[in-house]
């Protein structure tokens, strides 16, 4: 039998689990390493890229970064999660405030000693992305489009620190991360519908609070239509092997979105929208492997982009 200490402080532990989020961080970590092998550095023997040291120090402190990230935003937004999110509302607020603070202030400690190990740009890149993402929490989350193009261009910074580190300016790298910024850009108001009855409540300055639901609904149906242009050139101008099939399935998976997004009108529909929407921006992360499946046999990508 477990002591009422040891359950207090696994209930504790789950809790800043929910906090951070822990179960999106190891996809990103694997995101950044399939980015790696199979987009931005090809030329490199997969196990190569695999053992490259710095590249993990560079992806367990993206990781880290998001993890602080999520805490600070859980700070901010704790009397918003009441209304919008109170059952997990419930599990988060296990831990304190201050613990939460605690927890936030160490963790960016780590990331910057690690970033150090790298070098003092990756040090440098690193503070930035933590100052951005506590600028966002505190002041732009309430501000309309600001606040959205903010949120989806700290999703895909982690992406920009491998990058960086390869210095590999492909120009289909680019087209991928359009690609993923309209998704997270969407999924973003599909969160605001989502929340809108918090976010009235803590003078929150939405889309759809500002402008409607109508509004919020003809811009996402703006941003979907324009995924076309990435798409079309990944599949045509580029060279992504099987992952051309990702992509076709992304475009009718979009279609049904769009088609349901103008019936939906309540939170379990926005929400049902919002796990579509994950469901292809993971799909993308496992598709990554299609670009040239070779690798996983000979260990150095076959295709020269």
């Amino acid at each position: 039998m477990l002591s009422r200490k040891t359950k207090h402080t696994i209930k504790k532990i789950l809790s800043m689990f929910s906090v951070v989020r822990g179960y999106n961080i190891p996809i990103i970590a694997l995101a950044q390493y399939l980015s790696a092998i199979f987009i931005l550095a090809p030329e490199k023997r997969a196990l190569s890229v695999l053992l490259d040291f710095n590249l993990f120090i560079i992806v367990i402190a993206s990781g880290l970064t998001i993890a602080s990230g999520y805490i600070i935003n859980n700070f901010y937004d704790s009397k918003k999660d009441l209304i919008n999110r109170p059952n997990k509302s419930k599990i988060d607020r296990l831990v304190s405030q201050r613990t939460k603070l605690q927890v936030y202030f160490t963790v960016n400690f780590i990331v910057a000693s690690l970033a150090l190990l790298v070098s003092f740009r990756a040090l440098l890149y690193f503070s930035v992305y933590i100052f951005l993402i506590w600028f966002y929490s505190h002041k732009l989350k309430k501000h309309p489009i600001i606040g959205n193009l903010t949120a989806s261009l700290l999703a895909i910074l982690p992406f920009f620190a491998i990058l960086l580190y390869y210095k590999n300016l492909y120009p289909q790298i680019f087209a991928h991360a359009t690609f993923l910024f309209l998704l997270i850009l969407i999924r973003e108001i599909i969160k605001d519908l989502e929340n809108i009855k918090g976010d009235i409540a803590n003078d929150y300055r939405t889309i759809p609070v500002l402008f409607g639901e109508i509004a919020a609904k003809k811009i996402i149906t703006f941003l979907t239509i324009i995924t076309i242009l990435p798409v079309y050139l990944l599949v045509d101008k580029y060279d992504v092997g099987y992952m051309d099939i990702y992509f076709y399935v992304s475009l009718m998976v979009l279609l049904f979105f769009l088609f349901y997004l103008w019936k939906s009108n309540s939170k379990i529909h926005y929400l049902q929208l919002h796990i579509i929407l994950k469901i292809i921006i993971v799909s993308g992360v496992l598709s990554i492997v299609l670009i040239d499946p070779d690798v996983l046999i000979h260990g150095r990508s076959l295709i020269k982009l």
